[in-house]
């Protein structure tokens, strides 16, 4: 928390640090740069860093039926992206049934419907899960859209070692920040563990968890508080999997994070820098991981949405352009470009292809990525750098004296810092201290020439209600309501792995409604406050 006492920034960053006038040779050296590749790892993970490999561009995608994203996937290919990275609908999200009542009007609305392994099987037609890199960003149901992954990987004779990407997997920040979560805490966290777990022995090029400070900035923290409360998320889990003797070596090396970047140019650049200081102090010090790819912070960056503006919405390939130079700066491992019309509707085509050439010209036409760490040595990054690992390390230090994450969580502490923080932003901005372009200064009087809108058609839902009804037909279903039984059955015990036992009940055609209408039945519901 700020000083109240203390004077007001008169440049401030977003997390309220004041940006001096001047920086210069007489500022503290931290004696932390080192190199690229070593302890602390501030310059970043690799020694060659985009000179030996440039990032992985995963453009985020994903809307109504699975026929029409695997049609953007494809194309996305071919236009020279990187890896996939794909966006389920709410109902997906939340373990509902395209028929279930309480998914109606939301079926492929703000994502893709995948609700059983023909689902999955559509959306990934054609493309080699063996060869291209795939994200998953699902939380709640994670465990069931991983299973569904790996089984149509089996269909195809792909054995789960063969399989390279991400998935999700952070339901906590969804207690903090989102609010997708379906089951109390410890049941969460508990699915959340049996996928890593199982992954760590059969995925092995697989990150079973990427822990997502992203949604966390979106939600309206500052950066101190996208980091530090995202690590602090961190130390929860890695807890949950040492108590079941996982060895810290074992686990380091396959998780990932998840970060936002924001408007502020230089802050973002810092706090990337920084962050992966204090991570490998945290794994190094606090969990004494010895394994340099332990220490090593391996993160996505996403161009932040709540900072495009439905008003003259060009202006926003221009923040995104800004944010992903940051990004890249700051020694991100993979990158999305938001596109332009994502304050308006899902992105078009065309904006889509904008927001990857964005990706494209950053890494062939600027120079960026031939030198590694091209700010380190900035006088006004250092310090920055400097003053963000200390907030953050203080806050992380406050987190823990206060009872540690998962209590915090449960009281509802982080939610309502965060609230706070998203207030005095949108405050500043309405007040004038804080310039948004086209919204609080520089506005235009003329109506603005409307931007083009992707449309989802109420057919989609129609036509999947309609696939999920054929699928139903097709199975076996004593076989499939077998598995689902045994799945409840062992959810309703202490302990075990629930995760072979979805993945049987995927194989055996259940669909995620079913599988998760069991675990509701043995783990309840969240119901906040």
């Amino acid at each position: 928390m700020s000083d109240p006492q203390a004077p007001a920034p008169e440049f401030p960053t977003p997390s309220g640090i004041d940006v001096r006038r001047y920086y210069g040779p007489e500022e503290p050296a931290s004696g932390e740069l080192g190199r690229a590749g070593g302890y602390p790892f501030t310059r970043g993970i690799q020694k060659t860093m985009y000179r030996g490999r440039l990032w992985t561009m995963r453009q985020y995608a994903g809307f109504g039926s699975a026929k029409q994203t695997n049609g953007r996937f494809r194309w996305l290919l071919e236009q020279g992206q990187t890896g996939l990275s794909t966006a389920f609908d709410l109902p997906t999200q939340m373990g509902l049934d395209a028929d279930d009542p309480r998914a109606k009007g939301e079926v492929g609305r703000v994502g893709v419907h995948v609700g059983t392994i023909d689902d999955m099987d559509q959306l990934f037609d054609g493309i080699p899960l063996d060869e291209v890199s795939t994200s998953l960003t699902i939380n709640s149901t994670a465990a069931v859209l991983l299973a569904f992954y790996v089984a149509v990987a089996r269909r195809r004779g792909i054995g789960p070692e063969k399989l390279k990407g991400t998935l999700q997997n952070d339901v906590l920040k969804e207690f903090v920040a989102r609010g997708t979560q379906v089951f109390p805490v410890a049941p969460s966290l508990r699915l959340c563990s049996d996928a890593m777990e199982w992954s760590f022995k059969n995925a092995p090029q697989f990150h079973p968890i990427s822990i997502s400070g992203y949604h966390i900035r979106e939600a309206g923290s500052d950066a101190v508080q996208e980091v530090a409360f995202t690590f602090a998320n961190a130390k929860v889990y890695l807890e949950a999997l040492l108590a079941r003797g996982v060895d810290i070596d074992k686990i380091g090396p396959k998780l990932a994070f998840f970060f936002g970047c924001h408007n502020h140019f230089l802050e973002e650049i810092a706090k990337f820098r920084a962050a992966r200081r204090v991570w490998a102090k945290i794994m190094k010090e606090d969990f004494g991981a010895k394994d340099p790819k332990s220490q090593s912070l391996r993160f996505h960056v996403q161009t932040c949405g709540s900072t495009l503006t439905s008003q003259q919405p060009l202006n926003n390939a221009m923040r995104v352009a800004w944010q992903a130079l940051a990004a890249v700066l700051g020694g991100a491992q993979s990158l999305h470009t938001n596109s332009y019309d994502e304050a308006l509707a899902l992105p078009t085509e065309e904006s889509a292809q904008l927001a990857l050439r964005t990706q494209q010209i950053l890494a062939h036409e600027t120079g960026v990525p031939a030198t590694v760490d091209p700010v380190a040595g900035a006088w006004a990054i250092e310090s920055l750098t400097d003053e963000l690992e200390r907030r953050i390390s203080a806050t992380l230090l406050r987190l823990h004296d206060s009872g540690g994450m998962l209590r915090l969580i449960e009281a509802e502490i982080p939610q309502r810092e965060i609230q706070e923080s998203a207030y005095r932003y949108q405050r500043d901005i309405e007040e004038g201290r804080r310039k948004i372009v086209g919204v609080n200064t520089l506005r235009l009087e003329e109506a603005e020439r409307p931007a083009p809108r992707l449309k989802i058609s109420p057919r989609v839902e129609a036509e999947q209600v309609r696939r999920l009804k054929a699928f139903r037909r097709a199975r076996d279903s004593k076989k499939a309501a077998a598995s689902v039984a045994r799945l409840g059955a062992a959810a309703r015990a202490p302990q075990g792995n629930l995760f072979p036992l979805i993945l049987s009940a995927v194989e055996a055609q259940a669909t995620i409604g079913e599988i998760f209408a069991a675990l509701r039945g043995a783990f309840g519901e969240f119901h906040a406050g």
